[in-house]
This record gives structure tokens, C-alpha cells and sequence, in this order.
């Protein structure tokens, strides 16, 4: 793998997921920009980076308006000559049952990961199209936006938003050679911590113990530097004739989600009535219907 060609910009790479991307990227050779609101953070980030024998910019700024979508892009021009891969993964949690959530809780989160997603990926397309030979588009979900996740109306919205945004850009910027698909990571972060049975691990982790095999491959969670080579993949020319696609990493397993379909239909002529659907529901849909949040294997969630 090799990247020595590409330049980057990693929103939210300051720490976690968005610096072990950025670490990932400049590891095979791209160039990259470290975006975070911590000045200390990307200083940190950028440093390590050239330590490492990498190339590396810094912009501090929050992810949200335009401004900071062309900033972040200017930035990747001025300093490398070009833009190559767009990753969004900045974001934040406000995490409130649905009748505790503030408008505030609500719309800021929307506007770091929707509306910061939608602003950087729309000023890399203007790049992307002025270059003319392609580009790279990776947007951060999580398994909240594909299941839902209890006290995450704002955040599980949000992550659902971008990856029916990713689907749609695949289709629009086709033609342009410009792919875009969506990661959905599971790593020891500040919101994995949150889950009961998963904060011993991550502690154990920390201190420098191997996670065990179940929670490796059954709930397929690692370190962010296991999320990171997928990311890598994603921006490389082997990845493509790749796009539209929500992949799941994390640990040591790797997958695709199913794009939403029709799992049990009926037919009538002239539609259904109220009385119809009552009627038709017990024997053709109600063994089928869809479960609710993340599935965890039950040895641990009993525990």
C-alpha cells in the first residue's frame, strides 16, 4: 500500500479514531491535515507525525459552516498542492433520553456530524472536480446510526444521516471517479466506555491487557489503530471500484452492512385498508419484525 501520492484532511484528529486515521494515512505515506478544536491536541497530533517521518498540517477550527470546510481544504493546497481523501469523522455526543434533550443538545450534534460532513465533503468535491482525476470520500458512522442506541436520538440520527448521504453521493460523483463510502467502527473511545460491560475491558486495555477473543470477534471491538487500516484501504487506489458501501471494522473483524430492503412483502389488489393490514399482519409480519439497538453476545451482557 502505498500513498505517498495523497493528501488528506482528517476532521477530528486531534486524539482518538480521527489520529490513529491520520497516523494510519501518513504511516503509508500521505500527506496530512490534523483538524481538531484543541490547538494542543493538534500540535500533539502533528507533531508525532513528523516524528514518525511523516508530512502533516494543522488547522484548528470546528467542523460545521463552510468557512471551516474552505479553510480545511485551502490548508491541504497551500501546504501539500492538492487534495486527495476527505475524511469526516469529527463529532461530539450530547447524550439525553428523548424527554430530557434540548434543542441545543439536539442541534449541536447535528451540526458537527451532518452539517460539518455535508460542508467538508461538498468543498473536497469542488477540489476533487478541479483536479479532475478523482477522489477519495470516507465519512465515520457508527453501529448507533445503523441500530439506533438508547439516550442517542441526536447522535444515532445523525450517523443514519450520513451514511443515506454517502449513498447518495456514490451515485452523484460516479461519473467524476470520485468514491464514497462510509466506516462504522467499533473502538474503545469515550462512548464505548458508556456501556456497562464494556468498560472493564477498556480499562483492562488500557493498562495494557489483551482485550479477549470474544469481545475481539463477537462484539468486534478493539483499539482505534485496528479501525485505522480500513480507512487506509479506503484511500488507496486498490479501493477504487468501491463505493456507496457501509463497512463495519473494529477488532479483529471486518464486514458489510446491508443496505436497507423489503424483508417480507404482501400483495392486494385495489391496497390495503386499516382492517386489511390487521388482519394480515399476525401470519405475514409478526415473526419478522426488526430487533431494536445493538445485538451483544448474551454471556457478557449477563454478567
Amino acid at each position: 500500500m502505498d500513498l505517498s501520492d495523497k493528501v488528506a484532511i482528517v476532521t477530528g484528529s486531534g486524539q482518538g479514531l480521527g489520529l490513529a486515521y491520520a497516523k494510519e494515512l501518513a504511516r503509508y505515506g500521505a500527506a496530512v491535515v490534523i483538524n481538531d478544536v484543541n490547538h494542543e491536541a493538534v500540535d500533539r497530533a502533528v507533531t508525532d507525525v513528523i516524528a514518525a517521518g511523516g508530512r502533516a498540517a494543522d488547522v484548528v477550527a470546528p467542523v460545521g459552516d463552510g468557512a471551516s470546510a474552505r479553510e480545511l481544504v485551502a490548508a491541504a493546497v497551500e501546504h501539500f498542492g492538492r487534495l486527495d481523501v476527505m475524511v469526516t469523522n469529527a463529532g461530539i455526543l450530547r447524550d439525553k433520553v428523548l424527554w430530557k434533550m434540548t434543542d441545543h443538545d439536539f442541534d449541536a450534534v447535528i451540526d458537527v456530524h451532518v452539517k460539518g460532513t455535508f460542508t467538508c465533503v461538498r468543498e473536497a468535491v469542488h477540489r476533487f472536480r478541479e483536479q479532475g482525476d478523482g477522489g477519495r470520500i470516507i465519512c465515520i458512522g457508527s453501529p448507533a446510526g445503523q441500530r439506533g442506541n438508547f439516550g442517542q436520538t441526536n447522535y444515532s440520527g445523525a450517523k443514519a444521516a450520513i451514511v443515506g448521504m454517502v449513498r447518495t453521493w456514490a451515485m452523484e460523483l460516479q461519473r467524476a471517479g470520485i468514491t464514497a463510502n462510509a466506516v462504522i467502527p467499533v473502538a474503545a473511545t469515550a462512548m464505548t466506555e458508556t456501556i456497562g460491560f464494556l468498560a472493564p475491558y477498556i480499562a483492562s486495555m488500557k493498562n495494557g491487557e489483551p482485550l479477549p477473543e470474544i469481545i475481539r470477534r463477537e462484539v468486534g471491538m478493539g483499539a482505534p489503530e485496528d479501525v485505522a487500516g480500513l480507512v487506509a484501504f479506503l484511500a488507496s487506489d486498490a479501493a477504487a471500484e468501491i463505493t456507496g458501501q457501509a463497512i463495519a471494522i473494529g477488532g479483529d473483524r471486518l464486514g458489510l452492512w446491508s443496505h436497507p430492503t423489503l424483508t417480507v412483502t404482501a400483495f392486494q389488489d385495489g391496497g390495503f385498508s386499516a382492517d386489511d393490514i390487521a388482519a394480515q399482519w399476525p401470519t405475514t409480519f409478526a415473526d419478522h419484525l426488526e430487533s431494536v439497538g445493538e445485538e451483544f453476545p448474551a454471556e457478557l451482557v449477563g454478567k
